[in-house]
């Protein structure tokens, strides 16, 4: 299983930024998909879920200003910040799990400045 996540970048405050996760190794469709977040000296914690049949949920700190989904038909599962804060800012990853083992992709640095 190989989940890489891009779209990372350095904006201001009400800013917005787009991540992807591209996936491969798993029968993508079946399985919810997560994203999480973790700032130096923090734990990781969970940003959005969605399951396969794309119901979501979200971390009250993010409602109304992210959004979670997901491609099929690309194996891909996106996230779209928007009014982003600098409180926002840290290292996000992409999570599935298969088979009763967790998998992480690399993260990518997302950097909100005031």
């Amino acid at each position: 299983v190989q989940l890489q996540a891009s779209g990372g970048g350095s904006v201001q405050a009400g800013g917005s930024l787009r991540l992807s996760c591209k996936t491969s190794g798993i029968n993508f469709r079946l399985h919810a998909m997560a994203w999480y977040r973790q700032d130096p000296g923090k734990q990781r914690e969970l940003v959005a879920h969605i399951t396969s049949g794309h119901n979501t949920n979200y971390t009250d700190s993010v409602k109304g200003r992210f959004t979670v989904s997901r491609d099929n038909t690309r194996n891909m599962l996106y996230l779209q910040m928007n009014s982003l804060k600098p409180e926002d800012t840290a290292v996000y990853y992409c999570y599935t799990t298969r088979a009763g083992m967790s998998f992480w992709g690399k993260g990518t640095q997302v950097t909100v400045s005031s």
